[in-house]
């Protein structure tokens, strides 16, 4: 039986999930007219199936997103996810 497409036969997956760059003080971060910086950010995952796959690079861009004290003037930033936006199987 061939393997579905979605699976990789290798246990290896590509990844890409992007994170917004906020200051916690801005009021304007919830604005949906106002741009932002956000970075897509690509990782190789080692899963069994898809589904693991997807959960890891979730669990990946969600432990980037501790506040933390950003700049010479030691503003309160963090980064927000965003979003898983592919999951590729490697072949």
């Amino acid at each position: 039986m061939a393997p579905r497409r979605e699976e990789s036969p290798t246990g290896w997956y590509v990844g890409t999930y992007q994170l917004r760059f906020i200051e916690l003080d801005d009021p304007r971060n919830e604005d949906e007219n106002r741009r932002f910086l956000i970075w897509e950010n690509t990782v190789l995952i080692k899963a069994d199936r898809f589904v693991e796959a997807y959960r890891k690079v979730v669990k990946i861009g969600k432990s980037a997103t501790a506040p933390y004290k950003g700049g010479p003037d030691g503003i309160d930033v963090r980064w927000v996810f965003e979003g898983v936006i592919d999951v590729l199987p490697v072949y």
